[in-house]
């Protein structure tokens, strides 16, 4: 049987595997082994990697090598990542790695002081992690230098193209210099990804270690039919309460409504458990949250989906769906967040009816039926309806363990039904925003 590659045969520098081996990493992943002679060799570089397959170490090992020490004081590598919450995580990573370098890193975010960054940039830095926004305030502002750039990170690409970013991408790009080496780092290649890279980037190699948009293979997937937010509250606080099973979970909704409304609901039970990180919560208390989850503090962690990439938290159990997300890629991300590592995971989706065709969207993505249990017989069915779900068009009548009728939600209730009539007046679609 023929020995598992090691870092040590990828001809690592001494530094970098001294660190590797303190932090217990033994085997690099299939991303880290193709990327790496590319990225040494200078060559441009489009990596299509699902969560959790270790990209992010994929190109940090060989920029630190290529760095090797402080010197000057403008940045020699930019990494470019499209939430706060990534450039901690990048920067953690960088001080992991460098336990027996001298490199500085400084990592350049809004939603805090800029003054402050600029002093830290100001001061020196070699290696600068940036979200597009920040960076420009602070390039504007003459403080960044990207003279001696060689090579520059676009992480989370298509996470980027996502959230409205191409315009500050397309400007960071066309300040650097004209000879450097642009690597690519993408879960899709869709078309605003491909187009970014046939603008900026000259005859890169393309490395895909896993089919796009497929799940790993040892999370176990599994859905509930399930009429109404409060229900899904219900069944939140009936799964919940196995801490022997649910032992780190980690909730996504569609809405900030919905993390503080769960939140709220769940607090009365496990508030000292409780962690919640959406957009519109402090930068501090973001991180905060984000460090308890990490810590083992906090059991559960409450997430809208500007953090689905955004969390790398080890031996995460369960990932449940409260909502089920428009867009039928960021299922695969999601679920990503647990059975990383070799270990197994369970990812469970809540499916309204008015969910019904985005769940079809996600299983003919992912090539297959997600599991279908009927609700658990503890679990009290609601009628409320709260006003979000008021914009819904069609009633539902639905009892406890399966629901009634010939499919999962297809029986309509009487139109005379105090429990579920409600208005067809002024019926709107809510446009959803995605951070």
């Amino acid at each position: 049987m023929k020995n598992e590659m090691s870092f040590k045969d990828l001809n690592i520098s001494k530094q970098i595997l001294n660190a590797l081996d303190d932090a217990g990493f033994e085997t690099p992943t299939s991303i880290q082994k193709e990327a790496f002679p590319v990225i040494r060799s200078g060559q441009d570089m489009i990596g299509i990697a699902q969560t959790g397959t270790g990209k992010t170490l994929a190109y940090l090992i060989p920029i630190l090598m290529k760095l090797h020490y402080a010197q000057g004081n403008y940045p020699r590598a930019l990494v470019v990542v499209p939430t706060r919450e990534l450039v901690v995580q990048v920067c953690e990573s960088v001080e992991l790695l460098t336990e027996y370098m001298d490199i500085r890193c400084i990592g350049i975010y809004g939603g805090t002081n800029i003054r402050t960054q600029q002093d830290a940039v100001f001061e020196g830095v070699d290696l600068l992690v940036a979200t597009p926004g920040r960076f420009m305030d602070i390039y504007m502002n003459g403080i960044v230098r990207t003279s001696q750039v060689k090579t520059v990170v676009i992480d989370e690409a298509d996470r980027l193209m996502d959230m409205g970013f191409m315009p500050q991408l397309r400007s960071i790009l066309e300040v650097l210099p004209e000879k450097h080496q642009t690597l690519l780092f993408s879960a899709t290649f869709s078309s605003t990804v491909t187009a970014l890279a046939e603008e900026f980037m000259i005859n890169p190699e393309r490395i895909e270690v896993s089919p796009q948009a497929t799940t790993v293979d040892s999370v176990t997937q599994l859905s509930y039919d399930v009429p109404n937010i409060m229900t899904k509250i219900n069944l939140l606080k009936y799964l919940l309460q196995n801490k022997d099973i649910y032992r780190k979970v980690m909730i996504f909704t569609e809405s900030k409504k919905n993390a503080d409304r769960i939140t709220d609901k769940l607090a009365d039970y496990w508030q000292n458990e409780l962690s919640v990180i959406h957009s519109n919560k402090a930068q501090n208390t973001r991180l905060n949250a984000l460090r308890a989850f990490r810590d083992g503090r906090a059991r559960i962690m409450v997430a809208s989906d500007v953090a689905a990439r955004g969390i790398d938290v080890e031996n995460i159990t369960h990932v449940i769906n409260f909502d089920i997300p428009a867009l039928a890629e960021e299922y695969v991300h999601r679920i990503g967040r647990t059975a990383r590592a070799g270990k197994e995971g369970t990812a469970i989706s809540f499916v309204s009816e008015k969910e019904e065709e985005l769940m079809s969207a996600i299983e003919n993505l992912i090539g297959s039926k997600v599991e279908r249990l009927p609700l658990p017989n503890g679990v009290e069915i609601s009628e409320i309806l709260l006003d979000d779900e008021k914009l819904q068009t069609n009633n539902i009548s639905y009892q406890s363990g399966k629901p009634s009728g010939g499919g999962a939600f297809h029986k309509k209730s009487d139109k005379n039904s105090k429990d579920y009539n409600f208005s067809m007046k002024k019926k709107k679609i809510m446009n959803k925003k995605f951070r």
